[in-house]
């Protein structure tokens, strides 16, 4: 640090509500030329609409800084821990809900079949 730079000491202040934390499993990122926007939400099994707890709007400048703030801190935590795994969820196989086309050759033109 150059002696003409002192560092500044920021006094944050943390609510009683902000303490206890919201919990999200899905962050959606958007941005524009101006601003990133982070939307955090929680996905629940068996539901399928998720709801938006905190938005978090900053600059391009800030989005930088908190991803290198998260690399610094995710390679302390996986020195002292181990390395994070990705688990994906396994393929399930999708069955169509409701009446679909038949498209085999056994099913007649223009049938529909119920999928249970």
């Amino acid at each position: 640090m150059s002696p003409n730079m002192q560092t500044q000491q920021i006094n944050i202040e943390l609510g009683e509500k902000e303490a206890e934390g919201i919990y999200s499993n899905l962050a959606l990122i958007t941005h524009s030329p101006a601003e990133f926007v982070i939307d955090f939400t929680r996905m629940v099994p068996g539901v399928p609409k998720a709801r938006v707890y905190a938005r978090i709007i900053m600059t391009p400048q800030h989005a930088k800084s908190l991803l290198n703030a998260l690399k610094e801190n995710i390679g302390k935590y996986e020195k002292e821990f181990g390395e994070i795994k990705i688990v994906s969820e396994p393929q399930k196989s999708v069955r169509p809900i409701g009446f679909q086309q038949d498209t085999t050759e056994a099913g007649t033109a223009g049938s529909t079949t119920a999928a249970s």
